[in-house]
């Protein structure tokens, strides 16, 4: 009997409170390492009503504007007029940040990880950016909710929005799109129909391939029939609230750290970008149809406590010889993580909407798959 299951995943779009805080982080992330490259941060911001709060931990030698950094990245993102509520030229910004504690500096400058922790990786063939189908068309959705707004097409869109994918699997392989939930923020004066309509037929259609789509596909489309009050004036937002959107849309496990707002010392982040390129390229040598990397770590230690593989293919043998060519051609110490994927670098504020995970961008290092002929090598000598 073939084993028949929906599995969902959503995405959010830019304009999402908790993606605007994810966004403000790293901003001031990545501002400070354009200034120093070695500063250490721990960013995290909320956003309410008229209001964005910037806190943590900092050392570094630079100097950053809060206040221009944050109204630079919400106007960036669309809130650019009082009628949604929230906006860049209004809005309060409040900041509190302190010195990062000598006693984590202690362990870090030698070289160990920035805090304990177990971090994941993930990877499938399922699709040609060896990420899960729903997370994938998830993130695709938001992201041409996105640019029909900023270029107009749309112009009754407004930045806040979410969608939502289920997937039919059948015996672990994707077969059909069954539901589709798109949630964007609108004008007031864009009737409900029209907006549905617009949404299947230049957002929905065009993205999702006919060959994939369910004969009797459902559509839920604004479902309550009004989206107007969005963005932060809806709804408070939060750094690192969007651990799921931000990795595999559910798929595999998730060791809890957020990403944005930490420096690549933070293992959270920098095993996390380590974690997927290893498993990225051993699927995409071939050994493994899907591949789950854990890695675990101690403050203030080098190596890691613990690395860890599982696939669908549950060969345990094919297991154990992969962890330890994992072992022999990964770097997985921070400071060797760091230097391989090139993470002292301004470039998280991409990471902090439509995911970190499948985008083949040139910063985005750990999307490579470099070592995959390496791997097939090592796994035939094995």
């Amino acid at each position: 009997m073939r084993r028949k299951y929906l599995f969902t995943s959503e995405s959010v779009t830019e304009g999402h409170p908790d993606k605007v805080a994810d966004q403000i982080s790293d901003g001031v992330l990545d501002e400070l390492i354009r200034q120093d490259t070695n500063s250490r941060v721990a960013v995290e911001t909320v956003v309410t009503t008229g209001m964005a709060f910037v806190t943590g931990e900092v050392t570094t030698r630079g100097y950053v504007d809060i206040p221009k950094v944050v109204r630079g990245v919400i106007k960036d993102i669309g809130y650019d007029n009082a009628d949604y509520g929230f906006d860049y030229k209004t809005c309060a910004v409040i900041s509190a940040i302190d010195e990062q504690s000598p006693d984590i500096d202690r362990g870090v400058t030698p070289g160990g990880a920035g805090d304990q922790g177990m971090m994941f990786g993930f990877a499938s063939n399922e699709t040609q950016e060896f990420m899960p189908l729903p997370i994938l068309l998830a993130h695709k959705l938001t992201s041409r909710l996105s640019s029909l707004r900023r270029e107009g097409i749309l112009p009754w869109l407004r930045p806040d929005g979410k969608s939502q994918v289920s997937v039919e699997y059948v015996n672990g392989k994707p077969e059909k799109v069954k539901v589709v939930v798109i949630s964007t923020q609108h004008s007031p004066d864009i009737p409900i129909e029209e907006l549905r309509k617009e949404i299947i037929n230049k957002v929905v259609e065009p993205i999702i391939d006919p060959s994939i789509r369910d004969k009797d596909i459902v559509y839920h489309i604004n479902p309550t029939g009004r989206f107007v009050v969005g963005g932060p004036q809806g709804d408070s937002g939060l750094t690192g609230r969007k651990i799921i959107v931000d990795t595999y849309g559910g798929f595999g496990a998730h060791g809890g750290g957020a990403f944005s707002g930490k420096d690549p010392t933070k293992v959270d982040r920098s095993a996390s970008y380590m974690a997927r390129y290893i498993a990225k390229n051993i699927v995409a040598s071939g050994v493994l149809p899907n591949c789950e990397v854990q890695l675990a770590y101690a403050i203030g230690v080098a190596d890691p406590v613990s690395v860890m593989l599982q696939s669908i293919d549950n060969d345990t043998n094919k297991l154990e010889k992969l962890e330890k060519i994992t072992r022999d051609i990964f770097p997985l110490r921070p400071k060797d993580i760091i230097s391989y994927l090139d993470l002292r670098r301004p470039i998280y504020r991409k990471t902090a909407a439509f995911g970190h995970f499948g985008r083949e961008l040139d910063e985005f290092t750990w999307e490579r798959t470099d070592l995959k002929e390496k791997i097939k090598k090592e796994f035939s000598k094995a």
